[in-house]
């Protein structure tokens, strides 16, 4: 008797043991290293991207002026095609988002943008314009843009220098160049009385063609591509100005842009952005 109540007091006292090894280990962490600061359990994890929203879930809406060659154009099925329009795509692809182009008038365009209407606007858009830059936030640039000027091969304007002497200048209307051809010739313009503004570039060509105009000044893509398409004009020599394009966000809609800037960074890096833009400019 006194044997078994010997050996139950032990096995007691060795469940004891085991008990309180159990609970001394049992949700245990390792100790703080009093040399870090303490974690902030608000706090977002390093390098994790802050996530976006878009105009519509899972679309990724991009604003423009299809009547911008090579860059934006109308397809004879109704669909779109350009430089801007493959990229643009090719974003929305990485981005696991389905492109979705809302053509209209190229200031409609970006005001959808700055409306918070559409997610992006790409329409050719010069970056360079100190008043957009206060109402829209860009891209890194993606191209550079260079205005031209479109005369009659037979014009008495035969140099950039000469368009002082023009009568009246073609530009489309809300883009940089109606702007710098509008404004004052102290400020290197030529003047609001000497310059009309149309509501697509090709509309300008046409007078131009007609007679109604002496000049069109606008980018050297759709330049090239309206001469090619009518006889008897031509481009004058140098550019007019050299500005860089990029695509336009609202103000403040930093996730988005950065997202979009990750993602055009890897179309450049992976010959994807090259491919397109020799798709449709081909070398001289």
């Amino acid at each position: 008797m006194k044997l078994m109540k010997k050996l139950s007091a032990l096995l007691l006292a060795l469940t004891m043991v085991f008990a309180l090894a159990a609970c001394s280990n049992q949700g245990s962490t390792p100790s703080a290293d009093p040399t870090q600061p303490a974690a902030d359990p608000t706090e977002e994890p390093a390098n994790e991207p802050a996530a976006f929203t878009t105009v519509e879930e899972g679309k990724l809406h991009m604003s423009t002026n299809a009547a911008f060659p090579p860059y934006e154009m109308k397809k004879d099925d109704g669909g779109y095609e350009g430089i801007d329009v493959e990229v643009a795509d090719a974003i929305a692809k990485k981005l696991g988002l389905e492109l979705v182009v809302d053509d209209m008038a190229f200031n409609a365009a970006l005001l959808a943008v700055q409306n918070g209407e559409s997610d992006i606007a790409m329409a050719a858009i010069t970056a360079n314009d100190p008043k957009r830059q206060e109402v829209m936030d860009f891209s890194d640039s993606y191209a550079t843009g260079i205005q031209v000027v479109i005369v009659k091969e037979d014009s008495p304007i035969q140099s950039i220098d000469d368009l002082v002497n023009a009568r009246m200048i073609g530009c489309q209307a809300d883009t940089t160049g109606y702007f710098y051809c509008s404004d004052t010739p102290e400020n290197g313009g030529y003047g609001e009385d000497h310059v009309t503004a149309y509501d697509t570039g090709a509309l300008a060509v046409m007078d131009l063609v007609a007679g109604t105009i002496d000049a069109v000044v606008i980018d050297d893509g759709p330049a090239k591509a309206y001469v090619a398409a009518n006889e008897g004009l031509k481009i004058l020599d140098g550019a007019w100005i050299t500005e860089d394009y990029a695509i336009a966000f609202q103000k403040g809609n930093a996730a988005l842009l950065d997202a979009v800037n990750a993602t055009l960074a890897e179309l450049k890096a992976d010959g994807t952005f090259q491919g397109i833009v020799d798709k449709y400019i081909k070398a001289d």
